[in-house]
């Protein structure tokens, strides 16, 4: 049975509700055992570390990994989702280092690499604990319990088995490479990781001189930013088709001198082989190479500097390129590097030894000052990159690295990276196909301890290599290494190998793999590819879908790319979303020291999961740019979504039970056997749901979450707003119960359909509300063998038959109107509450204006206007176009042209600014104009005489006109309505449901007031609205008091009482409380008398005079014989007498009339006339037969009702005021 939903919900607490129900039904798991035998879908999740807590930006990528396979799911796949942990490398090591104090080698080496990496093993899980509570508080369906971590023994086996297949094919080499370099954390980094944490940064900026040996009154001036590389200086470069001068005795690029200092004129190609007395003479051995002189090289740029560049060639990739041109240094030359790890020059640096090279840059400022070699010190603000995992600057330095040849397949990454399908596009094309184009040679080895060892052992001199690794076929020497690596990783470091050269022992190298390259392995090695699950792996490679940040783009995504495209020569993945970083409110990185931005578990615990989810999703961080987090965006989803959802299911199930409670019918759904509808709204709403369908498949088979989720958030919209506020009165019964069935099942349906879609993207709120429906579906017409959670449940079907364009359009253009006309309200402040004239709609579409009229109804219910008038011809009207400059955006623009523009723009005629506001632009003295830089405004020509009468709104189709004429008539109802809504909030702050039998009483002082004028004139007004008898006051004084309010309405004080019972006082009735007619028949000689009612005692369905024939025939037994000497046939051709109050007298040669008596009362729908006998005196009704008929005519099926003498409620028998004549 379906349960009573309350008014007020807590969606945290709920979802917390739901998550204990998914771990007491196991439901991921039973999830995957329905699915195991489906296609399979393949999905690879990036691990992350598990030495921080999870921020936005993990939250945000788990969302829409999340998203995406529930959607696989409900599209028919067995989608697997294993969780991932990156055990190894930089960011466990650094939070040891930090933790102990380490500050180098000497530090490790003095604790042991044992203890060390069983301190980093230690942490590596430090909060693993709360990963899992988080990613499953935040309803990501993923498996923890068969996850991988990359420290496994067998995954490092797989590890090993990439490596040994690209040394196989000789993509391995050990070479000297200027890399940048972490000092913190002693190793260095790729490329792609340096450029993850750039900086604006001001560093010092120093021109320095350097004297030529053959003439020191002549120098040549290079500038730095790094004053620290210049103790290693050892050449300077020139570009060669540069023009030099020499000035005052200094050499300057000739674009930075005026004429007027020039001496000479010479190109750059001339200084070729000059050599300069050196800086420092740490170094001046090299001199014998060719160091101190001056090199050629077309890198030197104009842009910067004085075009002279001091050249360090084991500090800069192009330094070390040039000076190996001309042999200053030499591939097996010792490497002229006197920065240590830690970023401390060494004792070869006699006058810095031990300093940290950003902390000397002074020292050797002044330095170069007392020696005269200093032209200028000042300092330069530029973009610089730290280090992504201890935010300190990085050094470029020479190390000895082992690296994976990437240079040479550039062309077969960008073919590859071309397969893959990329959301958004731009990625593929721009930031990861320009990194693509640029790719460099890859470090692989990190000089750490904790990680992956990488198998290569050597001899002394590097010139044996064997690089080791199980296989299939395995290596007879792995047998002896694999039990160590499976034990613990630096044991391995004892093992050696003899040498097949007769080069002794060969020995392990001592670095670790980049744990970047063990997570670029983990497609593989996630499933111990190739030792175990071989066919399985190979028959759902490349993955289906994978999902991260834009920073991935050269740190995940390119490794994976990498040794896909080495290992198989194709893409590692078919289909990549690409999201944008989650910054702070104030643009700025999230940062814990700041605390610029919310804890995301202070978020979900007051807001839910859901709202956090959805407003993710649902902004351009989904599109790859970057989000600006706001806590009031997570409550807006509430407010402007989740709470109309939520309250539109409330009020199906609230009408479902009244319909069960009032008619006896329980409400079952069933797609297969539901009838069409033939309300317009019902079938506008099951075609937008329908398109809506279509849509989403489209695009989530497309994986544009983004255009998704605002058309999710857009159908929210229109079911609450539009087909809900439009049909309230229909899913209330007040239509007739078959209309009112039509309604719900319309509204189920749609509401059904609209969970299953969004179950991906709002798994909590979906789940809720489906355990709640699903004992309103008829368990005939479900299909699934388990339906107990909606997530089990594939996605709905598209029902073409139901969708109708034209209805659809119709609809729009109704919506449109509405809108428009709701803003000419807000702009003159005429709340809907008080009812217009007339709105008149203009539309050069004579087709659109037929939809509009067969809109009719709910444009005047929406808008609250007595009339609607459709034209062509605005002309009729006399409104005109005029513009205004906006003169924020114009004057900034226009700036001196300003003034001219705007006089012009002021003269532009209505059928120009008509073209603008068609094609966006226009053309004013020269100057384009768009939308945002004018504002368009209606005016009426004053010879219409209508500029009184109409307000004018538009916009590129439609143009609406409301007549705001004031009318005090219109204006009364305006204030009856106010007092209507008073009356409906003060029932809602009293936990009213509309089934709850209640009395108002009121009070407006001053009595006599315009107020109370008001109310008293609209009590029948007030009480058709609220269903509740309005009475003044006093309140009696054993009256059950529910709830009473007092406030100021215009200018007087306005008490409001509610009170438990419909208590209703009227005066006492003379008649019938109905139209009725008393017939006279004579046939056949037989006479025959009787009253027929002419309408049901709630004052509709009345009968026209077709319908009278047919009852007379039918009561009187007349069956198809001819009506002879009745009284219809004796009035026809005369005058038919209509009179209200007491029945008058017969007329002549009429044996009866028709009156109305006090039609009123019977309008209001509470008081009304039952016949104890049919109008031939038969079928009389006793006690019970009247208590049922009364039941059926006044909607109170299932009510226990009772009978009394008169309206004070004694009990006793019931005297009947009036009895028919009989």
């Amino acid at each position: 049975m379906v349960e009573p939903v309350p008014e007020s919900i807590h969606f945290p607490s709920e979802e917390e509700r739901i998550l204990q129900f998914w771990k007491e039904k196991d439901c991921f798991q039973e999830c995957l055992k329905q699915s195991k035998n489906r296609p399979r879908y393949t999905f690879y999740d990036g691990p992350p570390f598990a030495t921080g807590l999870p921020h936005y930006g993990h939250i945000l990528a788990g969302t829409i990994k999340d998203i995406v396979t529930r959607f696989a799911h409900q599209s028919g796949f067995h989608v697997d989702r294993r969780f991932g942990w990156d055990c190894h490398g930089l960011p466990v090591e650094y939070e040891i280092d930090k933790t102990l104090g380490i500050r180098g080698p000497e530090d490790v080496a003095k604790m042991g690499i044992a203890e060390y990496n069983k301190q980093c093993r230690s942490i590596v899980m430090r909060y693993s604990n709360e990963w899992e509570t988080s990613v499953m508080r935040m309803g990501r369906w993923i498996d923890f319990k068969n996850d991988y971590k990359t420290l496994y023994p067998w995954f490092m086996e797989t590890v090993w088995w990439v490596f040994k297949q690209l040394y196989d094919k000789g993509l391995v080499y050990r070479g000297v490479k200027v890399m940048p370099f972490s000092t913190a954390c002693n190793t260095p980094l790729s490329n792609f990781e340096s450029h993850q944490n750039y900086k604006d940064v001001q560093d010092p900026s120093v021109i320095v001189n350097f004297p030529l040996l053959d003439d020191e009154s002549v120098c040549l001036i290079a500038w730095t930013t790094t004053p620290w590389t210049l103790p290693s200086n050892l050449a300077l470069c020139v570009n060669p088709e540069f023009m030099y001068v020499k000035v005052k005795g200094h050499s300057f690029k000739a674009t930075t001198c005026k004429d007027s200092h020039l001496s000479f004129r010479f190109p750059g190609k001339t200084l070729k082989g000059k050599r300069y007395k050196p800086l420092f003479e740490y170094f001046i051995k090299c001199k014998e190479n060719g160091a101190f002189s001056v090199v050629l090289d077309n890198y030197v740029r104009e842009e910067e500097g004085t075009g002279v560049v001091h050249q360090a060639p084991y500090f800069g990739a192009d330094d070390y390129r040039v000076c190996m041109d001309y042999n200053i240094i030499q591939r097996d030359s010792a490497p002229i590097c006197p920065v240590d790890s830690s970023g401390c020059f060494t004792p070869d640096v006699t006058h810095f030894a031990g300093q940290y090279v950003k902390d000397a840059d002074k020292h050797i400022i002044k330095f170069l000052k007392e020696n005269g070699r200093l032209v200028n010190a000042s300092t330069f603000t530029h973009s610089y990159p730290f280090c992504w995992r201890s935010d300190t600057p990085l050094i470029y330095k020479a190390v000895p690295s082992w690296f994976v040849r990437v240079e040479h397949m550039v062309e077969k990454l960008l073919d590859n990276n071309g397969k893959c399908y990329w959301v958004p596009e731009f990625v593929r094309e721009k930031r990861f196909g320009n990194w693509l184009r640029e790719a460099r040679d890859w470090a692989i080895s990190r000089n750490r301890y904790w990680g992956t060892p990488i198998p290569l052992w050597v001899s002394d001199d590097f010139e044996e290599v064997v690089a080791i690794s199980s296989s299939p076929f395995p290596d007879p020497l792995i047998g002896v290494l694999m039990p160590f690596l499976t034990l613990c990783l630096h044991s391995i470091d004892g093992l050696t190998i003899p040498s097949r050269c007769g080069k002794g022992q060969l020995k392990r190298v001592s670095e670790v793999f980049d744990c970047w390259f063990e997570s670029g392995s983990m497609p593989y090695a996630q499933v111990h590819y190739p030792f175990e699950n071989r066919r399985e792996f190979e028959d759902t490679f490349p993955a289906d879908f994978i999902a991260e940040g834009i920073d991935q783009t050269r740190g995940w995504f390119y490794t994976l790319l990498v040794l896909s495209t080495a290992l198989f020569g194709k893409p590692p993945f078919k289909n990549v979303i690409v999201n944008g970083l989650v910054l702070a409110s104030d643009g700025q990185k999230m940062s814990k020291r700041k605390k610029n931005y919310p804890d995301p578990s202070l978020i979900v615990q007051n807001y839910g999961a859901d709202a956090l989810r959805l407003y993710l999703i649902n902004s351009p961080v989904v599109r790859a740019e970057n989000l600006r987090f706001k806590e009031e965006g997570v409550r807006d989803v509430l407010k402007d979504v989740f709470l109309p959802w939520y309250n539109a299911y409330r009020f199906l199930v609230q009408n479902v039970q009244r319909l069960h409670k009032e008619e006896d019918i329980q409400f079952l759904y069933n797609e297969n056997t539901a009838k069409p509808s033939d309300n317009i709204m019902d079938k506008w709403i099951q075609s937008f749901t329908q398109s809506l369908i279509q849509f989403f498949k489209t695009e989530m088979e497309a994986y544009r979450l983004y255009t998704v989720v605002p058309k999710l958030v857009k159908f929210v919209d229109m079911l609450t707003n539009w087909y809900v506020r439009t049909n309230r009165r229909r899913l209330k019964g007040e239509s007739g119960t078959e209309d009112c069935l039509w309604a719900l099942e319309t509204l189920f349906s749609v509401l059904f359909s609209m969970c299953r879609l969004m179950a991906p993207f709002t798994p909590f709120i979906t789940e809720m509300i489906y355990q709640n429906l699903c004992h309103l579906i008829d368990p005939a017409s479900v299909e699934e063998k388990d339906s107990s959670s909606i997530h089990y449940l594939m996605l709905p079907q598209v029902r073409e038959s139901l969708i109708d364009k034209r209805i659809e359009s119709a609809v729009s253009q109704m919506q449109s109107v509405i809108e428009l006309g709701r803003v000419i309200r807000d702009r003159k402040t005429l709340p809907v509450k008080y009812p217009l004239r007339e709105v008149v709609v203009i539309h050069q579409d004579p087709e659109a204006l037929r939809d509009i009229q067969s809109l009719q109804k709910y444009i005047l219910e929406e808008l609250n206007v007595r009339q609607l008038t459709l034209s062509t011809d605005k002309d009729k009207y006399g409104i005109r176009l005029r513009a205004e400059p906006d003169h924020m955006v114009l004057g900034k623009r226009l700036k001196g042209a300003f003034k001219s523009v705007t006089a012009s723009i002021k003269e532009l005629k209505s059928e120009q600014l008509e073209a603008f506001q068609k094609t966006g632009s226009i053309v004013v003295d020269g100057h384009e104009l768009h939308e945002e830089d004018l504002r368009l405004m209606y005016s009426f020509d004053q010879m219409s005489g209508t500029a009184v009468q109409y307000e004018a709104h538009s916009d590129a189709q439609v143009l609406v006109l409301l007549d705001i004429t004031p009318d005090q008539s219109m204006v009364d109802e305006g204030v009856a309505r106010e007092v209507i809504n008073r009356i409906q909030k003060l029932r809602k702050k009293g936990h009213l449901v509309p089934s709850d039998e209640i009395t108002v009483y009121y009070s407006s002082e001053p009595a006599g007031d315009y107020l109370d004028k008001v109310i008293q004139a609209h009590t029948d007004f007030i009480l058709a609205t609220t269903k509740a008898p309005l009475k003044p006051y006093p309140v009696p004084k054993n009256a059950s008091v529910i709830v009473q309010e007092r406030a100021q309405l215009k200018g007087s004080d306005l008490d409001l009482t509610i009170v438990k019972g419909a208590a209703v006082s009227r005066a006492p009735l003379t008649g019938p409380a109905c139209a009725y007619v008393n017939l006279k028949v004579s046939l056949n000689n037989k006479q025959q008398e009787g009253t027929v009612l002419l309408e049901n005692p709630k004052g509709d369905n009345k009968l026209d005079v077709e319908k009278l024939k047919m009852v007379c025939r039918s009561i009187f037994k007349l069956n198809d014989t001819p009506l002879v000497n009745s009284d219809l046939l004796a009035l026809s051709g005369k005058t038919v007498s209509v009179t209200a109050g007491a029945s008058p007298k017969a007329t002549n040669g009429s044996d009866s009339v028709i009156y109305f008596p006090s039609p009123v009362e019977c309008l209001s729908g509470d008081v009304g006339t039952l016949l104890l006998a049919n109008p031939a005196g038969q079928n009389g009704l006793q006690h019970a037969g009247l208590l049922s008929e009364t039941a059926k005519v006044f909607g109170l099926r299932g009510r226990r009702l009772k009978l009394y003498k008169d309206e004070d409620l004694a009990e006793g028998r019931l005297s009947l005021l009036y009895k028919p004549r009989l």
